[in-house]
């Protein structure tokens, strides 16, 4: 980390293979849809001239305090939204991993290393947050919640013990969440909690729908030729990135039985497999090892 990123903010995962991905062009439009401590922005904004314009989007108000002091930038404090793009640009980043920052603010719930409320919100003006999904959620929702997300082996199990146990004491705190469900733990305890944590925070900032959304418009957003890479640390996110960049939706689609045939997709697909970090990258910074990197141009 260089003695100005910010202070133990989030270290850009995949930094070169995004530089050299995106072919900067020094007068173009970038978009960051993700900025969060801005390191790859940072680093895309020194390959630009002075008619070079970047366009960074992070619901997380902590994220304006990065935001360099350059004509060239532009913050808004929102998921991607076309409105705020201003035109064609000519690529777009999405690094959809959780800031280093977020998990080391008490506060903000994110982390089982910290006693806490259930918050886990990425913007707080939103009202929802894990305490409200524990406490309102039906058993079948948690179940599929636990299950999909998080990949819970025994997500089953763990929604009927919420369930009992908040009609008993309401679960607010992380100490709490534990307390309840500690006979329900299988495994290493902190890959356990960490699991059901991820579910959680994706269930509650609507991490997937945030990701359909951005990609739906990136197909308006870009111009002809333009570049779009997203960098996922989940199995379902990936999937998502690499349906919408062959078929220009979001699940696996039939080949026609007539013309064996498929819909054809607005993007040339760059990278045929996703670009993982090396095994220095993830030595250095152990939570890239999950990330993927997926390129596409548009056509």
């Amino acid at each position: 980390m260089s003695a100005d990123q910010p202070v133990n903010y989030h270290v850009p995962v995949l930094l070169n293979e995004v530089l050299e991905g995106l072919q900067i062009k020094p007068d173009g439009v970038y978009v960051d849809c993700t900025f969060g401590g801005g390191g790859h922005s940072k680093e895309i904004l020194a390959r630009l001239n002075e008619n070079g314009k970047m366009i960074v989007f992070d619901q997380d108000a902590a994220a304006k305090a990065n935001v360099p002091d350059d004509k060239r930038i532009i913050f808004v404090q929102q998921n991607f939204l076309r409105l705020h793009a201003g035109g064609l640009v000519d690529g777009i980043l999405a690094d959809l991993g959780v800031s280093s920052h977020q998990f080391n603010e008490a506060e903000r719930g994110f982390s089982t290393r910290f006693e806490a409320a259930l918050d886990m919100r990425m913007d707080s003006r939103q009202p929802i947050t894990a305490a409200t999904i524990l406490q309102t959620f039906t058993e079948q929702q948690l179940h599929k919640l636990f299950e999909q997300y998080g990949e819970v082996t025994n997500a089953k199990t763990l929604a009927r013990t919420i369930v009992a146990r908040r009609n008993i004491q309401p679960i607010k705190t992380i100490s709490q969440f534990k307390e309840a469900v500690k006979n329900d733990v299988k495994g290493n305890p902190n890959k356990y909690f960490a699991q059901v944590f991820q579910a959680l925070r994706i269930e509650v900032n609507d991490e997937m729908g945030a990701l359909k959304d951005m990609l739906q418009q990136s197909a308006s957003v870009l111009k002809p030729g333009g570049l779009i890479a997203v960098i996922s640390f989940h199995s379902l996110e990936d999937r998502m990135v690499k349906n919408f960049f062959k078929q220009g939706s979001f699940g696996e689609v039939e080949t026609d039985d007539v013309y064996g045939g498929r819909p054809a997709s607005i993007f040339n697909i760059i990278t045929k497999k996703p670009i993982l970090p090396g095994a220095a990258e993830q030595k250095a910074n152990p939570r890239s090892r999950s990330a993927k990197l997926r390129i596409a141009k548009k056509k």
